[in-house]
Parts: structure tokens; C-alpha cells; sequence
């Protein structure tokens, strides 16, 4: 087999260029804090050239599309066992990849536009096992993730991310870099998990009141909170969701409360 046709479904927009994508994967940093890395949609594996080539990395790769799974068989023997033939939103990450208790692992991947929020969110689930997180994705979304407080680019995912990681915008990639060329331009960010193994309040309710307060971000709090049943006074609900941190959501999570 030769190439791997790019199919639109899935999403897929293949990295041609080899200098970003080695340059996306010295991005992760192990530092002795995991060995195992899976890259999310490999595709004809020009990430994974690279990750195998780490020889302190363990490197696992998860790709839906089976002619990409059979290009992955057929050009890197090394990977045999290591390539699961599923779609990761359904993947049970820590059994897949035989973790031990405490354990942890990266996630890489150029994310698929379509499904790269579900991927967040399963990062969230996983959080304790995922220390790193080395992605690229939609300009636009890296950037919303990234941003900090009072942008207009601020949104839940950016909230609920930076309760439990500490985040960089690393680099943008512009569409001619892939084939075929997606019609926006892409960003590569960074997720290193920080010291918050769980947050000062119930994080059900967290994440509940920071969805709440974004689906009515241009009003205050103490409006965009009320199907909450929020009818008291504090400093913070005369703001919008957008100026609020993660710690300002968990103080007002404790409120509700």
C-alpha cells in the first residue's frame, strides 16, 4: 500500500511537512513522569515517525480508519501489538495500554476538527492518568483553550482544562501544510498536568455551574446562574462567565453548594 486516501467523514487532513511534525513531537517532555505516549489518528504515521524514534518513550497508536490501521501494520513493524484499530472516544485508555496503578502516559495527535472537543473531554475523565497532552487541532479552538480570563475566546473547555493543567499556545500551522489543506488554519498546544489532583469542591457541580454560566455568557453570573437556583448576593455574580478563573468558579460551586 502506498498512501492512504484522506476521507472526509473521519475528518482526516493528513501533516505533509516533516519539520512540524518532528518539531510537534519534541514538544513532549517525560521527564521521568511516564514512559507510555499514544497518539491519537496517526493516519500514514508522521507523528509516529518520530515518537519511535524516542527511545524513552513506549509509543501506542488508536486510529478508527482501518486502511491507515493496515498502512501503520505494513510500514512500522516496531508497532505490532501497539496499533488498536478503534475509535478513541470509546477507548478504555489505562486497561488498553496496561497501566499500573499511579501510573501515567501522554496523548499526541493532529485531533480530527470534528471530534477534538469529545477528546477534552475525555482527557478530563482521564486526567489523572494523562500528565501531557501535545495536540493539534483548529487554530481557533487551541486558542480558546489557551486563553486566559477576560478574552473573548475564554470558553468552558478553557476553564475546565486549566483547573488541572497548565497550558501553552505552542505554534500555528497554516492548511498547506496538509493534504488535502483544511480551510482554517491550525494550533499546536501543550497540557501539563499540574498539582490539582482534585479541586475544593464537588467537580460535578463545577463543572455543571461553568457550562451554565457560558451557555448565557453575555449576562452576569447572577443572572446566567439562575436556573441553578443562585437568588443570594456576592461580588463575583455581578461578572460574566468570561472573567471568572477556575478558582473563582470553585469558590462560587462552594456557594451553591
Amino acid at each position: 500500500m502506498n498512501k492512504v486516501r484522506a476521507k472526509k467523514h473521519l475528518g482526516q487532513h493528513f501533516l505533509k511537512e516533516e519539520g512540524i511534525a518532528k518539531k510537534i513531537v519534541d514538544l513532549l517532555k517525560p521527564e521521568d513522569r511516564y514512559q507510555k505516549v499514544l497518539e491519537i489518528g496517526p493516519g500514514m504515521g508522521v507523528l509516529t515517525q518520530f515518537l519511535i524514534q524516542r527511545e524513552e518513550l513506549d509509543t501506542y497508536v488508536v486510529e478508527l480508519d482501518k486502511e491507515s490501521v493496515e498502512y501503520l501494520n505494513e510500514h512500522y513493524e516496531v508497532l505490532h501489538d501497539k496499533i488498536f484499530s478503534e475509535d478513541f472516544l470509546q477507548f478504555w485508555t489505562s486497561q488498553k495500554l496496561g497501566l499500573e496503578e499511579g501510573e501515567q502516559m501522554a496523548i499526541i495527535g493532529n485531533f480530527p476538527y470534528n471530534i477534538s472537543s469529545q477528546i477534552f473531554f475525555k482527557v478530563l475523565q482521564d486526567k489523572n492518568e494523562v500528565n501531557e497532552v501535545v495536540c493539534m487541532l483548529q487554530k481557533e479552538v487551541a486558542k480558546r483553550i489557551a486563553s486566559g480570563p477576560g478574552n473573548k475566546d475564554y470558553g468552558i473547555l478553557s476553564v475546565l482544562l486549566q483547573a488541572y493543567y497548565d497550558i501553552e499556545y505552542a505554534f500555528s500551522v497554516p492548511p498547506r501544510a496538509f493534504n488535502p489543506p483544511p480551510k482554517v488554519d491550525s494550533g499546536v498546544i501543550r497540557l501539563v498536568r499540574n498539582q490539582n489532583q482534585t479541586l475544593d469542591c464537588d467537580e460535578k457541580k463545577f463543572f455543571t455551574v461553568v457550562k451554565t454560566g457560558f451557555n448565557q455568557r453575555r449576562k452576569k453570573l447572577s443572572n446566567a446562574l439562575k436556573p441553578l437556583g443562585v437568588d443570594f448576593k456576592h461580588p463575583l455574580l455581578d461578572k460574566r462567565a468570561e472573567q471568572l478563573t477556575y478558582q473563582d468558579f470553585v469558590i462560587l460551586t462552594n456557594l451553591i453548594s
